[in-house]
């Protein structure tokens, strides 16, 4: 099937009781059972739900993938991979990644005796320069949260394999409408379906993509064992969002390439991160393995002053001050006192996430209408 096809039918078929055309929601906790160890497939909700098993159904489908786990958000389905490590193993991560994932790997699991070395993922040879006998597991995030950088999936991947490492890749920002990293050679796929996946800021989620069986099963060994799983109306709401992604996310890539080049013509506005420039450092990259560089950018003021930071982004009337991304509408938001602010300041300053840096999701309202309000605000 095509891929509009795919994201409106994948996991879903009438119910055969009633006929109803979308998945039920089915709100129980436990499963009558003709005798013990005799029932219909469901035993206990923890390990086992229809609504649930559906979305997983169509999540495997969208990332081309043959397995999918959902999990109650995205850090739960983080936390799910970095568990299948032992103490002593090494993990390889990008320097600039979501505040959240960095804060589980260095306040919870690095005092499990997991390594987490940290570079500049964008060039290879710097994966390549960190890799030892005990790296496990290589974890990257392409185009990166917040500075857009991008990784090679495919030199990655075989980097990981010759090491005997799995490749996990989060591919929250480009959603699996523009890259699918199980393609080209990555073991896991990881999304905080919360963003793009649901798509209308109205659900916490996360979720893992494989094709390993035996990988798989680790997962959900992990995912049953642990129980960070996501409620039915969770699952139906993200089910209900996947049949449009591929409608938004044409228009928050259409969006995103107008306010970007906007952006980066204004007169106050200094530099614009956006994977979609072709002077990107890695725009070739970029274009190879993306269908679309999406709606997710960032960029700085010439007037860094925090004063003036905090005065556009308290100016915005469409853009709202929010964390999160990947809804229909737009926000705006900075990271260094928001999705970023547990990693320590040098750290930001170090690798380029600036105190007066502004990310913005860019949602599917009219453009102009967009642009007017940013205008506004930079003044």
């Amino acid at each position: 099937m095509k891929t509009a096809t795919t994201y409106i039918h994948a996991g879903a078929t009438p119910d055969p009781s009633t006929g109803a055309i979308m998945t039920p929601i089915f709100q129980t906790s436990t499963y009558v059972q003709e005798a013990p160890g005799v029932n219909k497939g469901f035993e206990y909700a923890r390990s086992q739900n229809p609504t649930r098993q559906a979305l997983e159904t169509a999540l495997a489908a969208i990332e081309l993938g043959k397995f999918g786990l959902a999990f109650s958000s995205g850090v739960a389905a983080t936390d799910a991979v970095i568990k299948l490590l032992s103490p002593g193993d090494e993990v390889i991560a990008p320097h600039d990644m979501y505040g959240g994932t960095y804060r589980l790997f260095t306040k919870v699991f690095a005092k499990f005796g997991i390594v987490f070395t940290y570079v500049d993922t964008a060039s290879i040879a710097n994966i390549e320069t960190a890799i030892t006998p005990k790296t496990r597991l290589i974890w990257i995030e392409t185009p990166t949260n917040p500075l857009m950088n991008i990784t090679d999936i495919a030199a990655t991947a075989t980097i990981a394999k010759k090491a005997g490492a799995l490749l996990c890749v989060d591919n929250t920002f480009a959603s699996p409408y523009l890259q699918n990293p199980l393609t080209l050679g990555a073991d896991i796929v990881m999304h905080s379906a919360t963003k793009y996946l649901g798509g209308h800021s109205d659900v916490i989620q996360g979720c893992l993509v494989m094709n390993d069986q035996s990988l798989r099963d680790q997962l959900y060994f992990i995912q049953k064992s642990c129980g960070a799983v996501p409620g039915p109306m969770d699952c139906f709401l993200v089910l209900r969002g996947i049949k449009t992604l591929h409608l938004r996310m044409q228009r928050h890539c259409e969006n995103g390439e107008k306010i970007a080049h906007f952006l980066r013509n204004h007169s106050s506005v200094s530099k614009v991160f956006w994977c979609g420039f072709s002077d990107h450092p890695n725009y070739a990259i970029a274009k190879q393995q993306m269908k679309g560089f999406g709606g997710m950018m960032s960029f700085e003021l010439k007037n860094d002053s925090p004063e003036n930071v905090k005065r556009v982004l308290s100016s915005t009337h469409l853009f709202s001050l929010a964390e999160s991304l990947g809804g229909v509408e737009s926000l705006i938001n900075h990271p260094a006192s928001m999705t970023h602010a547990s990693i320590p300041r040098e750290e930001r300053l170090k690798n380029g996430l600036t105190d007066s840096l502004i990310r913005l999701s860019v949602g599917v309202e009219d453009a102009d209408d967009l642009i007017d309000d940013l205008n506004t605000a930079i003044g």
